[in-house]
C-alpha cells in the first residue's frame, strides 16, 4: 500500500490490491508468524453507524498483530452527542492511536476526515459511498473461489446505496471481469458510479431479471435492500423482497458458481443455500481476519 488513508476503492491499483491479498494469504496460512507484527500499536475504532463483522474484525485484527484497540463507543455515550464536530472528534482520537478506522453515515465523512488526521483513516463505510476494507475482503473471497481475470460476476440488490458494491465495482475494473448489475430500476448504479466505470474501461451490464445472466456467472454477489437508506419508506416497501434466491432460482447456475454476500442478510438468500456448496458468504466474512491484518500492517509500516 502506498497510500497514508484508505478512503476509495478508486485510489488502489492492481499492484497495491494484490500487495494486501499476497500478504492475507501469508497470514492466514501462518497466523503465528505475524503475532508480534504490530506490537505497541493502538487502533481506535470510531463506529457512528451500528456493525458487527467490520467492527470485531479489524478489533480481532490488530488484537492477532499484537496491537491493541481503543473504543470510542456509541455515539450516545460520546461528545459528539455534545455537538462536537468530526473533525475535532479526530483530531483527538488520533492523539490516543496510530491509525483510526472510522464508520459514518454521511457520504465523504471520511475523506473529510483524512484532512484532519495525521495517522492513517481507513473508511469503514460513508453512507452510501465506500467500504473499501470491505472490497479487499471480497476480492480475496472471490480470488480464493474463482479468480479475479476473465471473471464473470454478477453484482445483485440494492446498487443505489449499496457502499460495499460501488466500491467492489471500483476495485474490478483493474481486473479481466465483465460485470453484470441485476436490480429493480429504482435501484440502479448511481450515474456517478456508471460513469467512472465506463470511463474506466469497464464491462458493465444492467438488468432486472437474474435468468438473463445467472447461467454465465462465476461469482453472484447478493446485497440487501438497505432499509435504512431510503429517504421514503413507501418506496423502500415497493421493492422490499423483490430479489431473494433460493435453491430453484440457481437451478441454471453453474455448479461452480461461488454466492456471496457482505452481509447482513434479510432475506435475499433462502437458509436452504447455507448447506450447498455455492455459498461462500460465512468464509467470506471470516476472510475479514486475514485481510484487515494484512491492511493495517500495510499502512502502519508505510509498506
Amino acid at each position: 500500500m502506498r497510500h497514508d488513508h484508505l478512503i476509495s476503492a478508486n485510489q488502489l491499483t492492481r499492484e497495491d490490491i494484490e500487495a494486501v491479498l499476497d500478504r492475507a494469504a501469508d497470514i492466514a496460512e501462518n497466523p503465528a508468524a505475524f503475532r508480534e507484527q504490530q506490537a505497541g500499536s493502538v487502533l481506535a475504532l470510531c463506529f457512528f453507524e451500528p456493525s458487527t463483522r467490520t467492527k470485531m474484525s479489524f478489533d480481532t485484527a490488530m488484537k492477532r498483530l499484537g496491537g491493541d484497540t481503543t473504543d470510542m463507543g456509541s455515539v450516545e455515550s460520546s461528545s459528539v452527542k455534545k455537538g462536537e464536530s468530526l473533525a475535532d472528534t479526530v483530531r483527538v482520537i488520533q492523539g490516543y492511536a496510530d491509525a483510526i478506522v472510522l464508520r459514518h453515515p454521511s457520504e465523504g465523512a471520511a475523506k473529510m476526515a483524512s484532512e484532519f488526521a495525521d495517522v492513517p483513516i481507513v473508511n469503514a463505510g460513508d453512507g452510501a459511498g465506500q467500504h473499501p476494507s470491505q472490497t479487499l475482503l471480497d476480492l480475496f473471497t472471490i480470488r480464493e473461489n474463482a479468480g479475479l481475470d476473465d471473471l464473470t460476476i454478477g453484482i445483485m440488490g440494492d446498487l443505489k446505496y449499496g457502499r460495499t458494491v460501488h466500491s467492489l465495482a471500483s476495485a474490478l475494473t483493474n481486473f479481466d471481469a465483465r460485470q453484470h448489475f441485476i436490480s429493480p430500476e429504482s435501484l440502479r448504479l448511481p450515474r456517478s458510479v456508471r460513469f467512472d466505470l465506463h470511463e474506466e474501461g469497464a464491462q458493465v451490464r444492467e438488468h432486472t431479471d437474474l435468468d438473463e445472466v445467472l447461467s454465465e456467472l462465476d461469482v453472484l454477489y447478493v446485497t440487501r435492500i438497505q432499509r435504512e437508506r431510503f429517504p421514503d419508506e413507501n418506496e423502500y416497501h415497493k421493492v422490499a423482497g423483490e430479489y431473494q434466491i433460493d435453491l430453484d432460482t440457481l437451478d441454471a447456475a453453474s455448479d461452480d458458481l461461488t454466492v456471496m454476500h457482505p452481509l447482513p442478510r434479510v432475506d435475499e438468500i433462502a437458509p436452504e443455500i447455507d448447506e450447498t456448496a455455492y455459498a461462500t458468504y460465512f468464509e467470506q466474512a471470516h476472510n475479514g481476519v486475514p485481510v484487515r491484518m494484512a491492511l493495517l500492517d500495510s499502512l502502519l509500516t508505510h509498506e
